[in-house]
């Protein structure tokens, strides 16, 4: 299991240094500040690695940028509108870009309008530790009473519909504009932001696709850049929808294994792969991480290794961000059955028999509360988690311990 950390550029609060102290073998990033639907340039790629390359005081860090994370996918492509051709065109020049700087495996999601879905971006625990964390009656009240979607009640039960209304009775403008902002967060410095107009454009134009035609449209995406990702030799890991479970009506084709299977099977190629992310996955209940790495993991490219705490058992419910050897997840025995896949892989002589990994989220502890770095994302909360990672693959991969 390759060890790596995610770095949003420059402006992220967490450094290259930071990276090179927490003794991670790699780097995943991305162009963050590049618009959707553009090309990734080489002259782009080659400072990005140039930064990464570098330390603050110049001296080389002995790092390199081996996971992209995420080449995203536009909402023209998602939808079959507007660009969406010429933006499959631009993507893959890109992938051709990013092999030729040597980068070859790539994740990218196909989630309607929201990456993902919080909030509360500093959930506090009764440690003292912050986290973000998912409440659906908060949810809830943003649906229908902030953004105020159309036909939002046909989703919600007459219990959830009285918990809204109260909750949201009880917040002021300012909790009203905390919440809103918290759920269509984007990445740090990156070119598009939502408003609420804008989510509420994307949805209209989402309102005729059904869950079968989102699903053929992505497969009609993979038809088009699968076969030269396997060409250069580029790995492409989907991530799933996060949460697991439809939101805002929009429909959901990346929640379940079954999901992922009719989605390799109808672009059967190894190249077409998943990113298996435990913490997305995990916050449903009928979701069996270890079960999935071992039936899928002949496809998964790149793994997000993090943990949820559910608060019930629905499918659709809240959960909050546990530490990585918490939550509901058996960590443990998920990373066995990945180092048995590395293991089935050396032996049949694949040379991606290394998956590289990264402590996905974490909790802001210590000096994290102060940092300020991007949601999720703290130094100290992903370097405990790491190290918690790294201790059980140490112990699993023991001479003594059999792994079978």
């Amino acid at each position: 299991m390759r060890q790596t950390w995610r770095w949003f550029g420059p402006k992220d609060q967490v450094s290259v240094d930071d990276m090179r102290q927490a003794g991670v073998e790699g780097v995943v990033s991305a162009l963050h500040h590049m618009p959707t639907g553009d090309i990734w340039t080489s002259a782009e790629i080659a400072q990005r690695q140039t930064e990464i390359a570098r330390q603050a005081d110049g001296t080389v860090s002995g790092l390199a940028w081996e996971v992209v994370e995420s080449l995203p996918v536009s909402e023209d492509i998602k939808k079959q509108q507007g660009e969406w051709r010429l933006h499959i065109a631009n993507y893959q020049e890109s992938l051709r870009n990013l092999a030729a700087a040597g980068i070859k495996v790539v994740c990218y999601n196909f989630m309607p309008v929201l990456d993902w879905t919080r909030t509360d971006i500093a959930f506090r625990l009764s440690g003292g530790a912050t986290c973000m964390r998912f409440d659906l009656v908060d949810f809830a009240a943003f649906d229908l009473h902030i953004l105020k979607r159309a036909s939002a009640t046909a989703d919600y039960s007459q219990e959830l519909l009285e918990s809204a209304a109260k909750r949201f009775e009880t917040m002021d403008g300012d909790a009203q504009k905390n919440l809103a902002r918290n759920v269509v967060y984007g990445l740090p410095g990156a070119a598009e932001t939502l408003s609420l107009e804008d989510v509420r454009h994307h949805l209209a134009e989402y309102a005729m696709l059904s869950e079968e035609t989102l699903r053929n449209n992505l497969i009609a995406f993979l038809e088009q850049v699968t076969p030269l990702a396997q060409e250069l030799g580029v790995k492409l890991g989907c991530h799933p929808d996060d949460p697991p479970f439809p939101l805002l009506g929009l429909p959901r084709i990346m929640s379940t294994e079954t999901h992922y299977r009719a989605v390799m099977a109808a672009v059967d190629l190894l190249s077409n792969g998943i990113t298996l992310c435990s913490g997305s996955l995990g916050a449903r209940p009928d979701n069996d991480l270890p079960g999935m790495m071992q039936r899928l993991g002949d496809r998964v490219h790149f793994l997000h290794l993090r943990n949820v705490t559910r608060e019930s058992r629905d499918i659709r419910g809240s959960f909050y961000e546990a530490e990585h050897l918490g939550g509901d997840t058996d960590m443990v025995a998920l990373v066995q059955v990945v180092l048995n896949e590395e293991a089935r892989r050396r032996a049949a002589g694949r040379i991606d028999s290394s998956i590289p990994f990264r402590p996905d989220h974490g909790q802001d502890i210590l000096d994290d509360l102060h940092r300020k770095a991007q949601p999720g994302y703290p130094a100290i909360g992903r370097l405990k988690g790491l190290a918690e990672l790294r201790g059980v693959m140490t112990a699993l991969s023991h001479s003594g311990v059999n792994l079978t």
